[in-house]
């Protein structure tokens, strides 16, 4: 996937424009990741900072919108087109600081860029 197509939901994802992703579960290929504690579709670099909870201990992850493959609005679940490690091995997310930075953010859009999968996550 191109890192320009990183940061927008693919046609037929599922995401409609407009509605709250808030408190959906993302799961991964290989299982739960987390939840959407917030989504940035205002901004040319969409994206959804995702809670981990406990499995990263406590760390979100910043994954780009074209890394969705699927949102549910009955079950309220966002689908990814990568693995939980994948996720996890992104470039870090340490603050709301780094959804400005133009380093991280292509840091980002890279890394998920040249996921096998097609697309992936980051954190």
């Amino acid at each position: 996937m191109s890192t320009a197509r990183i940061w927008s939901y693919p046609p037929g994802s599922g995401h409609q424009e407009g509605r709250t992703l808030k408190g959906f579960t993302v799961e991964a290929i290989d299982g739960v990741v987390g939840h959407v504690d917030r989504q940035s579709d205002d901004t040319p670099l969409r994206h959804l900072i995702v809670g981990t909870g406990a499995w990263v201990f406590g760390r979100s992850l910043l994954i780009p919108a074209g890394t969705v493959t699927g949102v549910d609005m009955k079950t309220r679940v966002v689908t990814v087109g990568c693995t939980r490690a994948e996720a996890k091995a992104a470039p870090r997310f340490e603050t709301d600081r780094e959804t400005l930075d133009p380093e991280y953010l292509s840091a980002v859009g890279a890394y998920c860029a040249a996921l096998p999968h097609g697309s992936g996550a980051n954190g």
